[in-house]
């Protein structure tokens, strides 16, 4: 699978060296569908808003416990085609930016570490 590559900072479209939109493969595309999947909140993808994390629902604000983070992140990671399995083994709240590290493993048993 393809998907458009992003700026790894600005998550944003990348160009390629003839102005095209710049694509990326396996294993990275998947392991950024990943990280899309987790950044996404709920109800923000317009022609699908039961895809995304609750942040404003559950997470932001709230405090909850750091499993149902961890639930919700997997969760999101899961929708992404060719993901067999996902488990959060870190989170970190620094500077109102939320990030983490999740374990993937594709469809073909390959593990992938994907960062959000």
């Amino acid at each position: 699978m393809k998907t458009m590559l992003l700026d790894q900072r600005a998550w944003d479209l990348v160009l390629d060296a003839s102005g095209n939109w710049a694509v990326a493969d396996e294993p990275y595309a998947m392991a950024q569908d990943v990280a899309s999947a987790v950044r996404l909140f709920l109800g923000e993808l317009y022609y699908d808003t039961t895809k995304g994390v609750p942040y404003f629902e559950q997470i932001l604000g709230a405090w909850p416990p750091e499993s149902l983070i961890r639930t919700q992140i997997e969760r999101a990671a899961m929708t992404v085609p060719g993901v067999a399995a996902a488990r959060c083994v870190g989170l970190a709240l620094q500077a109102r930016t939320f990030t983490g590290l999740i374990l993937v493993t594709d469809s073909d048993g390959a593990a992938h570490n994907v960062t959000f």
